[in-house]
């Protein structure tokens, strides 16, 4: 913020008068300052005129009574201020000259015999009007420039906003492209998986008829009356196996397969006749407890003990 001297300055006022006026007011307030630089026009002329202009007219005064007593008294004018011949004004110092000029650009000054008088209450009146007007206009442009700033400000700030949620929304909207995509190829790849399992169960179906003759459900011959002797699983054959699956839900689903065919069959089989729901799952015995993995399925029926009966549990993998 400007000192109470620079404000001041602005006036008009010399530097000079305006630090007079703070001292002799002992206020930093502008108005009170102005008033007194005002009202006490005499004052501040007679202490600051400069030292070279009072050697000056000290030296003219000698020489001028050096040249009384020398001669004949002789009347001569006196210059007691300087006019502007471009608009004839008048003016006690230098300071004010060379201010007037450099705010109207007149150029034109001469001496005048002509005192500047003393502003009168009117005159003050109107000076501090106009000086309160013209702070009154600094301050509203001031107030004008400070609030369109503050506008522009909340432009730029709104831009980046707006900038900041449309890049949030493309990396949202690749995000969600990505995902689609992956769940796209992870359904093609479960549709490439059932169409193999079905074309191998196809393939198995064939071979067993060009092994059967073409009849595919073949009985085993009623065995022969013999006496019980200890039961082998791995010592016995079996054709078929017949696999009860139990659903989550706890419903159940049977059905006779090959002994010869893989695990993948059987879930095949669940995934296209379960009715609880849909997603990945795991084929579990019950006891043993053991959970098939992914290379289980590849292996005959027979081969992981699953013959000639077997009850499988489906469990949600995780």
């Amino acid at each position: 913020m400007p000192s109470v001297v620079d404000t001041l300055i602005e006036m008009g006022f010399s530097k000079e008068r305006a630090e007079l006026a703070v001292n002799r007011t002992g206020s930093n307030d502008v108005q009170t300052a102005t008033e007194w630089l005002l009202s006490n026009e005499d004052v501040v002329a007679a202490e600051t005129i400069p030292a070279s202009e009072e050697q000056q007219d000290s030296n003219t005064n000698t020489a001028s009574e050096e040249n009384m007593e020398e001669s004949t008294p002789e009347v001569v004018p006196v210059a007691k201020s300087i006019q502007c011949d471009d608009c004839g004004k008048l003016f006690k110092t230098n300071e004010e000259v060379e201010f007037h000029a450099s705010k109207s650009g007149h150029e034109n000054f001469s001496e005048s015999t002509e005192e500047k008088k003393p502003l009168t209450e009117e005159e003050k009146k109107e000076q501090l009007a106009k000086i309160e007007a013209k702070l009154r206009q600094r301050r509203l442009e001031r107030e004008a420039r400070e609030k369109e700033e503050a506008l522009l400000k909340e432009k730029i700030r709104i831009k980046s906003g707006k900038e900041l949620l449309e890049a949030k929304k493309k990396h949202d909207e690749l995000e969600m492209k990505k995902i689609v995509e992956q769940r796209k190829r992870e359904k093609e790849e479960e549709r490439l998986a059932r169409q193999r399992v079905k074309e191998q169960i196809e393939q198995d179906k064939l071979a067993r008829k060009a092994k059967f003759g073409g009849n595919t459900n073949v009985e085993a011959a009623p065995p022969v009356a013999k006496p019980i002797v200890e039961r082998s699983a791995t010592s016995q054959n079996y054709s078929e196996v017949k696999i009860q699956v139990r659903l989550p839900n706890g419903s159940v689903l049977t059905h006779t397969f090959g002994a010869k065919e893989p695990l993948s069959a059987v879930r095949l089989y669940v995934e296209m006749n379960r009715q609880d729901a849909d997603g990945p799952f795991n084929l579990v015995t019950s006891f043993p407890r053991k959970v098939f993995a992914s290379d289980d399925y590849d292996k005959p029926l027979e081969t992981l003990g699953l013959a000639p009966t077997a009850t499988l549990f489906v469990q949600k993998r995780a």
